[in-house]
């Protein structure tokens, strides 16, 4: 079989160089295709749905909320597995589909599920799916440098205006916020007050409740012109909560003031974020939708950062913490050095050793149009360009260079077997 191929090639020797050239010209296009990434993405094919139901501990959570889902989720198609984990107030499940299986047609097949899942969980409770990431796509983290802005401000800026600037940049599938104040009202209860009162928890709660919303009335003509009739109650500050009515006693109202306070405060945190000891900072992190350039995604966030600061407030700006698009360039730069080096090394020792230039140019071609041709089949398998894939082509150029060494070797041998043989038999016949 060798010997057919290596006989048919050298009779068509134009036609295998026309098909060296083709693949070392598609090999290059694929270069430029190939998704650029530090390290490769080994995580699992998974779903990940997100519970909260806030105060309650984490039996309560694993008996009403994971083991239900849990049990229900098993059933379906091209899944392997579901793990689910319980703590206070939340739940995660991690469903597990086979490698092969297209993660949005994945996601789909959980959402039609969990509609049917819904009515069994207690009421309130809402499961909702994760980012469509992987669990290397946490691919750049920020901070904002705002030191003459409190940490609820910063929060604010992130939350209302950061985050969604970042969100709109292709490849990003979430923007996680960390660190500060997240803003809120609190309303504080005396409980001898309100024991003075007889009222309950439940009857302030929902006095707040109902007194936070919007009522939509009807539409009337007058004069020939067309009237929409609402009433609009929404809280807009700490004054409006105070003056909410929560009963009529003897033709009085209590208010919310009368059996407690209302202050603005930040909702309770279970940590900080301090950068270099310089104290706490407020940020974010960027993460990658699956399947998305690294190196593109990171360079398109950075983009989308510079249009931002022009709308921040004056003094506030981004701090880059973690920049994979760096650690990218500087891995891959790593990477084509040592092949540079290889090649010319390589070069260099078969020219040395051969000392025939045709025959090592012959080899030294190799080199790049295998290199190409590996790009092509990255592409095929869908692997993207790492620090593993890059070190695999670095290491397979010794084979590669060893292996046309042996075959001009070989073609050495026999050509000086049969030019040994020419001149016996020529010497014979002068004789």
């Amino acid at each position: 079989m060798v010997h057919n191929i290596i006989d048919w090639s050298l009779r068509n020797r134009y036609i295998v160089l026309v098909l060296s050239v083709g693949l070392f010209v598609w090999g290059a296009f694929s270069v430029k295709k190939n998704p650029i990434d530090a390290i490769p993405d080994l995580s699992e094919n998974q779903v990940i749905i997100f519970t909260e139901w806030m105060g309650r501990s984490p039996q309560l959570i694993e008996d009403q909320i994971t083991y239900p889902l849990v049990t229900n989720l098993q059933g379906l198609p091209s899944i392997k597995y579901v793990r689910g984990s319980s703590m206070f107030g939340m739940s995660f499940i991690y469903i597990i589909f086979d490698d092969e299986t297209d993660i949005y047609w994945a996601r789909e097949r959980v959402l039609e599920r969990l509609s049917t899942i819904g009515s069994t969980l207690p009421t309130g409770v809402a499961p909702t799916l994760g980012p469509d990431g992987t669990g290397v796509g946490h691919v750049l983290w920020y901070t904002l440098d705002a030191p003459n802005v409190d940490l609820g401000e910063q929060r604010a800026i992130q939350d209302w205006y950061v985050k969604f600037a970042l969100q709109n940049v292709p490849g990003v599938s979430e923007i996680a916020s960390f660190g500060g104040f997240q803003k809120q009202y609190q309303v504080t209860i005396d409980p001898n007050k309100l024991l003075y009162y007889k009222l309950s928890v439940p009857n302030v709660i929902n006095a707040v409740r109902t007194n936070n919303n919007e009522s939509g009335g009807r539409k009337f003509e007058m004069s020939d012109v067309g009237y929409i009739i609402k009433t609009s109650g929404y809280l807009q500050s700490r004054e409006d909560i105070e003056q909410i009515p929560i009963s009529n006693q003897q033709g009085n109202p209590i208010r919310i003031s009368d059996i407690g306070t209302v202050q603005m405060t930040g909702e309770p945190r279970l940590g900080i974020f301090d950068q270099d000891g310089e104290g706490e900072r407020v940020g974010g992190i960027v993460v990658m939708r699956y399947g998305e350039n690294a190196a593109e995604v990171t360079e398109k966030v950075k983009n989308k950062m510079r249009e931002v600061t022009k709308g921040l407030p004056e003094g506030v700006k981004f701090d880059i913490v973690y920049d994979r698009g760096k650690l990218i360039k500087e891995s891959v730069d790593s990477i084509k050095h040592t092949l540079i080096e290889e090649m010319i090394v390589v070069s260099l020792v078969v020219i040395i050793f051969l000392f025939h230039w045709k025959s090592a140019l012959s080899i030294i071609i190799q080199i790049p149009i295998t290199i190409a041709i590996s790009f092509i089949l990255l592409n095929a398998f869908d692997i993207s360009s790492n620090i593993m894939s890059l070190t695999g082509i670095a290491l397979a150029i010794g084979v590669i260079v060893d292996n046309g060494i042996i075959m001009s070797e070989n073609a050495y041998k026999h050509l000086a077997e049969k030019y040994e043989s020419r001149e016996q038999q020529e010497h014979l016949k002068s004789k």
